[in-house]
């Protein structure tokens, strides 16, 4: 009896690629996982499914002993550095990763998997910024070191196609959010810190930095739909947007936070968050993935912020021992 294919997912770990995991259809494919070595597993239940495998991508041999003992029929590739702010104190680590990790995962899938549909998840930073909405034949001109990583990643990608047909999409990924991100990403930092205030833990006083930059705002889990949607149907050596089409500024999803917190909170601006070379605005077209897939996000973001505060509001109860609402 023929083995079901295998979906191969990198950075099945973290934020986006836990989502990606509760979505995929385990009954139909074989699920493989990867992690950096010493990397904790994503909360049950999600992962239970997969078959995990410890592999760093900067490790070349590693990696195309990995591919070749599980040789994918698809491959999601989530894994890399994500940090926008941390790529300034880390541009070396960061163009490795990102560069040189996807290099070495696109040589050896063409090498054992030469069909295998391969999704590279890039990033919006690669556009040179504008006072518009982004579309795909934007001028490229990425302002920070991430920026620069994720482009050299999406030539790294479409050369990949190329030379070696190997069938690769790159998306260009506006900014996502959702439950388990981590908290070094403002909205996750802003509901973290209400939950610790709720939760009697802080001062009654969020912490943030720029509150005016606009952000195309997507709840994960309509990302990791639009995912499965390339994944399964894009064009190969084509590059898509994926984001939601509205900026909202950034305390305005601080405000919508705050408003449904149980205690009163104030909002104060802490300088040492201030980013340098911070792009005032950040908003996409998803016309080409709309006409092309039919994809479009589904979930409000007033949705999106209440559940990633009822995550934090989780999260703080179990760091204390604490059951239950924490503040009455």
């Amino acid at each position: 009896m023929a083995l079901p294919p295998t979906v191969l997912v990198t950075g099945a770990a973290g934020f986006v690629g836990s989502h990606l995991l509760d979505r995929l259809p385990h009954g139909d494919a074989r699920i493989v996982g990867w992690r950096r070595p010493g990397e904790s597993l994503p909360p049950a239940p999600t992962g239970t499914a997969c078959e995990w495998m410890e592999v760093d991508i900067l490790d070349r041999a590693a990696v195309e002993a990995a591919v070749a003992a599980k040789p994918p029929a698809m491959v999601c590739h989530l894994a890399g550095v994500a940090h926008v702010g941390h790529s300034w104190d880390r541009a070396a680590h960061t163009l490795a990763v990102n560069v040189l990790g996807t290099h070495h995962l696109l040589s050896a899938v063409a090498a054992v998997a030469p069909a295998c549909r391969v999704l590279i998840a890039g990033s919006a930073l690669v556009y040179r910024p504008q006072d518009r909405a982004l579309s795909e034949d934007d001028p490229l001109g990425p302002v920070s070191p991430y920026g620069l990583s994720k482009l050299a990643q999406e030539m790294a990608a479409v050369q990949a196609f190329a030379e070696s047909g190997l069938p690769v999409v790159v998306t260009r990924s506006f900014n996502h959010i959702g439950p388990r991100q981590d908290p070094s990403f403002s909205t996750a930092s802003f509901a973290r810190q209400i939950a610790r205030i709720e939760a009697g833990l802080a001062p009654p006083a969020v912490q943030a930095g720029n509150l005016d930059a606009r952000r195309d705002l997507t709840d994960v889990r309509d990302t990791v739909e639009a995912y499965r949607a390339l994944l399964a149907r894009g064009q190969p050596g084509r590059v898509y947007n994926v984001c939601r089409g509205v900026a909202y500024r950034v305390g305005d999803i601080l405000e919508g936070l705050r408003a449904q917190a149980r205690v009163p909170i104030e909002i104060r601006t802490d300088a040492a968050l201030l980013r340098r070379h911070d792009v005032p605005l950040m908003l996409g077209s998803g016309a080409r993935l709309e006409r092309e897939l039919g994809w479009t996000p589904r979930i409000p973001i007033e949705r999106t912020l209440a559940d990633i505060l009822e995550f934090w509001r989780a999260a703080v109860a179990a760091e204390t021992g604490r059951g239950g609402d924490a503040a009455t």
